[in-house]
């Protein structure tokens, strides 16, 4: 398994997502959506595993003042998703070209 969680520090399901492979002693690389965002890359693995929409946080701060509800192009949401990581749903959880957006414990056991 090459587990990476992508969020940040303040974020409590993130930190319950670190707790949950340190104590099954799953090694895991923890990176901060404040100091680097995820990759074009990463962002279209994620996506095809998730979904765009499952990504976005409707809830974040930046969410209205970016106008994503009035966005409809995938293209376009994503470009800004690039550019402020601070509307990601978190923790985003990655094994591979599998994927999870959120708490999801359920699901990362199955990965074992």
């Amino acid at each position: 398994m090459n587990i990476q969680i992508f969020g940040t520090k303040k974020c409590f399901d993130t930190k319950k997502a670190e707790r949950y492979f340190k104590e099954r002693k799953i090694k895991y690389q923890f990176i901060d959506l404040k100091e680097k965002g995820l990759s074009k890359g990463e962002l279209n693995s994620v996506k095809a595993s998730v979904g765009l929409d499952n990504l976005i946080n409707a809830k974040a701060k930046k969410y209205k003042a970016l106008n994503l509800d009035k966005i409809r192009t995938a293209s376009v949401k994503e470009e800004i998703l690039l550019d402020n990581p601070e509307v990601y749903v978190t923790p985003i959880v990655r094994n591979g070209k599998n994927a999870t957006v959120g708490y999801k414990p359920e699901v990362w056991k199955e990965w074992s």
